[in-house]
């Protein structure tokens, strides 16, 4: 634990911390403190966590990672030829921000925040990987952008889960034209046989993750690095706002139009949720929200129509009584490390069993 706290100590909170062995992100934390870190590593420490012996040893350490907090990650899927050429299929703009698992998250064609520049910086990112890894067939590039900054996450030299949205939302058969340079065709002679051509455009493509919570309303539908979906649908529309409606209606999650919302954020989303509260508010939906929630939209001028409370032994109103009888139709809770998952998991819990549209972040309360 010493040694721990010394590490983040020298690079500083958020951090991301799994066990060494793990792969795709399974036994992943967030970790935003140093209480939550000493938590973190006595779990870890503990008989069973790391296997029937436990316990943590130069066998089975701990990797901890600085994680960039509140950044728009973003996916690019491309083909390169033996010539070099190279064709980039899609650039996916993600609605959960970085540390949200990638198949978990949402994602738009083409990018809705993003600046033209950024993606142009993107593109000439994915280019150079893909040729100094000398490529032959297709490519996706996971980035991370904060402020004028272009983080590369990772390079993968094969097809992504995202090759058939990009291709349904383009109308380029991407396995195809992969398929065929990897048997030497180039690009050149494809798009001449007029099977690479300019992408489709007008219009907007979603791609939402099917998650099971519905099935399982004893686990906490928080979204976080380890990825919980089980598949994927897309919604197409003239408007990144349809398009989503289509999208969450077809993975079961439903955006209601009239009724009550909830909102419960952690401190570091509540500017952001003070966004998310007027819109919702000049959508003609009513609000409701935890005390120190309500408290912050207030300061702004945003009042709630009631402060509810999160202790169902205190006999009053709860946002639980609320989401079983069906006044609140959409839950806005964003939790921030173990505290607030503490805190908060019996209400996303219950949204889950009552079939209630829930969100477990800003973005996708601003999607939303």
């Amino acid at each position: 634990l010493e040694e721990a706290l010394s590490i983040t100590d020298e690079i500083g909170f958020p951090v991301l911390m799994r066990p060494s062995y793990v792969l795709g992100g399974r036994a992943m934390q967030i970790v935003y403190d140093r209480n939550h870190l000493a938590r973190a590593m006595d779990e870890l420490s503990g008989i069973g966590s790391l296997g029937k012996e436990g316990g943590l040893s130069a066998e089975r350490p701990v990797l901890i990672d600085r994680f960039l907090a509140n950044a728009t990650e973003v996916d690019v899927d491309a083909v390169r030829d033996h010539t070099g050429e190279v064709l980039i299929g899609g650039v996916m703009e993600h609605v959960e921000e970085a540390g949200v698992h990638s198949g978990d998250s949402a994602c738009a064609i083409p990018p809705q925040t993003l600046p033209d520049w950024v993606v142009e910086v993107l593109r000439a990112y994915t280019r150079a990987i893909a040729d100094r890894l000398d490529i032959r067939g297709l490519i996706n590039v996971q980035f991370a952008v904060t402020g004028s900054t272009v983080y590369v996450i990772e390079a993968n030299p094969r097809a992504s889960r995202t090759v058939p949205f990009v291709a349904k939302a383009t109308g380029i058969p991407l396995a195809v034209i992969a398929s065929r340079v990897m048997m030497g065709a180039t690009l050149e002679e494809l798009r001449g046989e007029g099977m690479v051509t300019e992408p489709l455009s007008g219009h907007v493509s979603v791609k939402e993750a099917v998650l099971p919570f519905s099935r399982f309303p004893e686990v906490d539908p928080a979204l976080g690095p380890e990825m919980r979906s089980t598949g994927e649908v897309m919604g197409v529309d003239s408007t990144f706002g349809l398009a989503f409606f289509k999208a969450e209606l077809a993975a079961g999650n439903s955006i209601p139009s009239t009724g009550t919302a909830f909102l419960s954020l952690n401190d570091a989303d509540k500017p952001a949720g003070l966004v998310v509260a007027r819109r919702l508010r000049e959508h003609g939906l009513g609000l409701m929200a935890s005390e120190g929630t309500a408290d912050f939209l207030a300061r702004f001028g945003v009042e709630v129509d009631r402060v509810l409370g999160k202790d169902r032994s205190s006999g009053e109103t709860t946002a639980f009584d609320l989401i079983a009888d069906g006044t609140i139709v959409f839950v806005v809770n964003t939790p921030r490390g173990w505290v607030g998952r503490k805190d908060d998991n019996n209400i996303r819990k219950a949204a889950s069993l009552h079939h209630v549209s829930c969100v477990t972040t800003v973005s996708a309360g601003l999607a939303a």
